[in-house]
């Protein structure tokens, strides 16, 4: 049985000072304001230029979070790492921590590896956190993994730890492959979620549980709303106005383009700012970018505007 509404993801993006440190306060700031939108917070994910990050500066970014009075039930970190330890630290944290589970990379360096290797890595950090609470969102990108998670290995896993493997976000751009997985995997506690809110409306209508987007972090209150009323008359029309903003964002490379427009409706010039090797939309492509934004409407209310927990 399809959901009444769907659930609204956000992989959210890392602020950064001057000296490359995350800056704990604008990013609690941020994860607040998507929070009072509606979003769930899936931080440490590809757009949160999370492999860039060290483990102990996630923990840091988590326990920041906590303590700015963010829910960890909405709370989805991503922990894959392709260090087994790693992997094992940030889980165990966010398992501890209380949240709703963990959006899980398999280990990507290495290319052409079988489905055993990934079942064994997987096994192990489940084997090692050793904690009934952990729920695993399996992360398939294979666009920048090059590590595809088949169907065959997802149904093992999920044999072998039924309840904890919990769901996978299918960023791999083939909405046949998302529409395989609804198929085959909607409907036995497994939440299938699209990686772009592109394929919002098609998830939720094959039975799948919502996305976990990039775009999330500039857009979340329209996304939120199509999830909520996907059922309604006009769900094709708002998935269009979607699909327009989502088109402005992916002419630029999207994270620079994201947080520059963080930047821009915020006032705080600061959110342009990326680690390396990742640069920042330049000025021209930026003045481009924001113009085309407000020729349709665009806004990020309320976005930089100082929150307490």
């Amino acid at each position: 049985m399809s959901q009444v509404s769907g659930d609204v993801w956000s992989p959210v993006i890392t602020p950064f000072g001057a000296d490359l440190a995350p800056d704990e306060q604008r990013f609690v700031a941020h994860c607040q304001w998507l929070a009072s939108n509606g979003v769930g917070l899936a931080v440490f994910g590809t757009n949160s230029e999370a492999n860039s990050m060290t483990v102990a500066e996630k923990q840091a970014l988590l326990q920041a979070l906590v303590d700015g009075g963010i829910d960890p039930a909405r709370v989805m970190p991503g922990t894959g790492n392709c260090a087994i330890d790693d992997c094992v630290s940030l889980t165990r944290a966010a398992v501890e921590a209380g949240c709703a589970g963990v959006l899980m990379l398999p280990p990507f360096y290495y290319k052409g590896v079988s489905d055993e290797g990934l079942f064994r890595y997987y096994s192990e950090v489940i084997n090692r956190v050793a904690d009934s609470r952990l729920r695993i969102y399996l992360y398939h990108i294979p666009p920048v993994t090059q590590v595809p998670l088949s169907l065959e290995l997802i149904e093992r896993l999920r044999d072998a730890f039924p309840g904890i493997i919990a769901g996978i976000k299918d960023s791999g751009g083939d909405w046949a492959h998302t529409q395989a997985l609804t198929e085959r995997f909607a409907g036995q506690d497994f939440a299938v979620y699209a990686g772009s809110e592109r394929f919002l409306l098609d998830t939720l209508r094959a039975g799948g549980a919502g996305c976990i987007s990039a775009t999330a972090n500039v857009n979340p209150a329209a996304i939120v709303e199509l999830a909520r009323h996907w059922q309604e008359g006009d769900a094709d029309e708002r998935q269009q106005r979607l699909n327009v903003v989502r088109d402005l964002f992916e002419t630029y490379p999207l994270i620079p383009a994201m947080k520059a427009a963080t930047a821009y409706f915020s006032g705080i010039d600061d959110w342009r700012r990326l680690r390396p090797p990742l640069v920042e939309l330049d000025d021209q492509r930026t003045a481009e970018l924001m113009s085309a934004l407000k020729a349709t409407g665009f806004q990020m209310q309320g976005v930089g505007e100082a929150r307490h927990g």
